[in-house]
């Protein structure tokens, strides 16, 4: 696994880059092929390897850091280790900054996504296609501030909190007011991005955490 790991950080194997085949891998470093495949089976849990079946496929460098990351999260959350409150708390922090970064940049086809995701919003009437809408438009929203951390960060974090939203979601008995109190928040913040008002897009994306945090941890009043 550190030669793997030392090969990408030279840059020998950039992004796309098909690893040699497993034996060639074991004859090179002198190890078994069954090493290989436990080091390459851990790059994958990582994020950093996928492997794909048929000629021409084989194992391949193509990092999705958000996987791995909210893998992390989520066995944190559910060892105790971090609490819900925690990622809400960074939640917050990370979706204000992406906000703010959203309307200084406006990048036109997140934005242009968003926009559609919202509209795909206000016709899903189920919690759970409604939270893969919500999450791809989050994420469009960091996507248009242009920068990539940010938005495998948000991807993480909504993965990692994915299960007790949705157990919150549908013990509600009141799901649809909250769904639309969502996407009118939403609408609000993409509105505040388009006008480049980034002030106004981050302390709607505040609100929107806060008070959905709150809802579903207390229940509609």
């Amino acid at each position: 696994m550190s030669h793997i790991d030392s090969q990408i950080l030279a840059g020998v194997y950039a992004n796309g880059t098909r690893l040699p085949a497993e034996r060639d891998l074991a004859a090179e470093l002198g190890v078994s092929r069954g090493a290989v495949r436990e080091a390459i089976r851990v790059l994958q849990a990582q994020g950093i390897l996928v492997s794909g079946t048929g000629r021409g496929n084989g194992t391949r460098v193509q990092a999705r850091p958000s996987n791995a990351i909210g893998r992390i999260l989520r066995l944190q959350l559910a060892l105790d280790v971090v609490s819900f409150a925690d990622l809400t708390e960074t939640r917050v922090a990370l979706e204000r900054a992406a906000c703010a970064a959203a309307a200084r940049r406006r990048e036109p086809e997140p934005l242009a996504r968003a926009a559609e995701l919202l509209e795909q919003m206000r016709h899903v009437e189920s919690p759970d296609p409604f939270n893969e809408l919500d999450t791809a438009f989050h994420v469009a929203l960091a996507e248009a501030g242009d920068n990539t951390l940010m938005s495998n960060l948000t991807v993480a974090i909504r993965k990692s909190v994915e299960t007790p939203i949705s157990s919150a979601e549908h013990a509600l008995t009141s799901w649809p007011a909250l769904r639309e109190m969502l996407v009118s928040q939403h609408d609000e913040m993409l509105k505040a991005i388009a006008a480049g008002d980034g002030e106004r897009a981050a302390q709607v994306s505040e609100e929107h955490i806060r008070v959905a945090y709150q809802k579903l941890l207390y229940g509609m009043n």
